[in-house]
């Protein structure tokens, strides 16, 4: 889903050149019913290996390739390729943000700083700070690999549709994060400010978690009472995460 920082946040999913605003389909009834998959990649009928693209495409394309995932791989910096060195330059050759993000915990991350503040949204992030903003993808992830031994580096997804969320001490996470941060990045702190506020378009939090997976529910119908981060939430407790469905046809029905 597309997002804008309002509040709540706005959430738009693009229906093959149609948008639905999701956000204005709260308190609504919507049902899911799984139409087969298509590759983002090559657009062929084919089954969904990872991130919405079929198996070939995922082994193949410089979007699935590691350093996607584990930025201290880049190594378009050098000029060296991986998969396909003008595309690595493109992503990997731009200003990235270091920062702490509050969604079930504090947990570090990075992001391409274009990305600000969409990414902390896709996390389901109530607050986020910018802490470090550095000239490539492979520094950002130099910072994360020192700073998650001390931060998590991942998201408790069941805690943050559930609402739950740990206090946060700001200036002292800051100080936590400059006293670990290596001596060469230093010069990319970013001056002292506060986190970004994110509230969602939320009536009704689920106190279990169910997920509902269109492989084994190939059909879904419920009350839409709130969408957190990448996750439809129903009055029921069933979640969809949108995001791990990518590549997957779906008809949406409103009423």
């Amino acid at each position: 889903m597309i997002t804008e920082i309002h509040t709540p946040v706005h959430y738009f999913l693009d229906c093959e050149g149609d948008v639905l605003l999701v956000h204005d389909c709260v308190g609504r009834k919507i049902s899911l019913a799984l139409k087969g998959t298509q590759c983002l990649h090559c657009n062929n009928v084919k089954p969904i290996f990872r991130q919405g693209f079929c198996q070939s495409c995922f082994f193949e394309i410089p979007q699935a390739a590691d350093w996607v995932m584990r930025p201290e791989l880049s190594k378009a910096h050098l000029d060296i390729e991986d998969r396909d060195l003008n595309y690595e330059k493109k992503v990997q050759l731009q200003p990235h943000i270091v920062y702490l993000a509050l969604s079930s915990h504090l947990k570090v991350g990075i992001t391409r700083k274009s990305q600000v503040p969409t990414r902390w949204i896709d996390q389901g992030a109530h607050q986020a700070l910018a802490l470090l903003e550095v000239p490539n993808r492979y520094l950002s992830g130099v910072a994360e690999v020192a700073l998650k031994s001390i931060f998590s580096d991942k998201t408790n997804w069941r805690k943050m549709l559930q609402n739950e969320k740990e206090p946060v001490d700001w200036n002292a996470a800051r100080k936590q994060f400059i006293a670990h941060l290596p001596e060469e990045l230093m010069p990319y702190l970013q001056s002292e400010q506060v986190p970004t506020e994110i509230a969602y378009p939320v009536e009704q939090y689920p106190q279990k978690v169910k997920s509902l997976n269109l492989s084994k529910s190939p059909s879904y119908s419920g009350k839409l009472v709130g969408v957190k981060g990448q996750y439809l939430l129903f009055e029921d407790q069933t979640v969809f995460n949108v995001r791990s469905n990518e590549g997957h046809r779906l008809t949406i029905t409103i009423a």
